[in-house]
C-alpha cells in the first residue's frame, strides 16, 4: 500500500458537527483524499465519540474520499460489518483492545477492505511484528487516545524509526500513520522520519481558514 505522495487525513473528531457536511466538503474540494474517523467507546478510552451513522454521513458528504476508520473500542470484531456498511475503506483496531489480533485483522481483510493496527504510546512497536505482513497500515498514536487537542509525544520519532526498520526487515508494505498532536510545526519532521499518513484534527478543523490550513500542510508535505 505504498502511497505516491504523503497523505493528510483530517480527523472529523475535531469538526464542528453542526457544519460537518460543509466542513468535509471544504476538505475534499481542497485536495483531501482521506478522511479519518475516530470511534471511541467510553471503555477502551475515556471518551465516547460517534458510531456508524456519523461515518455514513461522512461518506455521503465526502463523495469518493477514502474513509480511514480508527476503532478505539473493545471487541472490535462485533462492529466491523456495521462500519463497512457505513463506508469504511480501511479499519484499524487497537492491539491492546483484542486478545486475537491476527483474527481481527483477517476478519477485516476477508470483508474486502484494508486492515490496520493501532498501538498506544506505551505499547512496544514490536507488537505489530506478528501481523506485519497482513496489514496495510500501522496507526502510531502520538498522544494517549481519548481526546483531541493533546500535546504531541516527542518519543514518537524514535518509534517511527523502529517501525521503518521492521517494515524493511520483514519486506512488509504497511503505511505508517501518525495520530495525535500533528500540526504544521511537526509535519515535515514526521514525514522525513518515515511517516506516510498524518492525521490532523484540531490543526485543520480548528483553523480559522480550513482551506488555507490544508494548503499550508500540502506545502510542507511536498517533496523537497
Amino acid at each position: 500500500m505504498t502511497p505516491s505522495k504523503p497523505i493528510l487525513a483530517p480527523s472529523i473528531l475535531a469538526a464542528d458537527f453542526t457544519q460537518l457536511g460543509a466542513q468535509i466538503q471544504l476538505c475534499t474540494q481542497n485536495g483531501i483524499e482521506w478522511i479519518h474517523c475516530d470511534i471511541m467507546d467510553g471503555h477502551f478510552v475515556p471518551n465516547i465519540s460517534y458510531g456508524p451513522m456519523i461515518v455514513k454521513a461522512t461518506q455521503n458528504a465526502a463523495s469518493d474520499a477514502f474513509l480511514d476508520v480508527h476503532l478505539m473500542i473493545y471487541n472490535p470484531d462485533l462492529y466491523i460489518d456495521a462500519f463497512i456498511r457505513a463506508g469504511a475503506r480501511l479499519i484499524s483496531v487497537h492491539a491492546e483492545a483484542t486478545p486475537h489480533l491476527h483474527r481481527s485483522v483477517q476478519n477485516i481483510r476477508d470483508k474486502g477492505i484494508k486492515a490496520g493496527v493501532a498501538i498506544n504510546p506505551a505499547t512496544p512497536v514490536r507488537t505489530i511484528e506478528a501481523v506485519a505482513m497482513d496489514i496495510d497500515l500501522v496507526v502510531l498514536m502520538s498522544v494517549n487516545p481519548g481526546f483531541g487537542g493533546q500535546k504531541f509525544i516527542e518519543h514518537t520519532y524514535e518509534r517511527i524509526k523502529e517501525l521503518v526498520k521492521i517494515r524493511r526487515e520483514r519486506g512488509a508494505d504497511f503505511l505508517i500513520e501518525i495520530d495525535g498532536g500533528v500540526g504544521p510545526a511537526n509535519a515535515s519532521k514526521l514525514l522525513q522520519t518515515g511517516a506516510d499518513v498524518l492525521v490532523a484534527g484540531s490543526s485543520v478543523f480548528g483553523a480559522e481558514d480550513i482551506p488555507a490550513r490544508i494548503r499550508e500542510f500540502q506545502d510542507l508535505m511536498r517533496p523537497a
